[in-house]
């Protein structure tokens, strides 16, 4: 749950989700529930390969892999054991 509550952290406080951390769901719709639009999913991307030290490709940017913040951990989770 690490991945995620920093992914939580992220958005609460660099990309002004209203939201506390603690009610941001693991699968709530990043658009639909918090808001998020192009250019935060552009933050998201960047602070995401800046903590987490991974590359995301712009094939890797995708909705499904960002609908969520289950499915933006699952990706960070997948880039890491690509890159060990």
């Amino acid at each position: 749950m690490e991945i995620e509550d920093t992914i939580k952290k992220v958005m609460a406080t660099e990309l002004f989700v209203e939201a506390p951390t603690e009610l941001i769901g693991l699968d709530e719709s990043l658009r639909n529930v918090h808001g998020l639009d192009s250019l935060g999913f552009v933050e998201l991307r960047v602070q995401c390969e800046d903590i987490f030290g991974v590359r995301i490709s712009d094939e890797d940017f995708s909705p499904d892999n960002f609908r969520s913040v289950r499915a933006v951990a699952d990706l960070v989770r997948r880039l890491r054991a690509e890159t060990t």
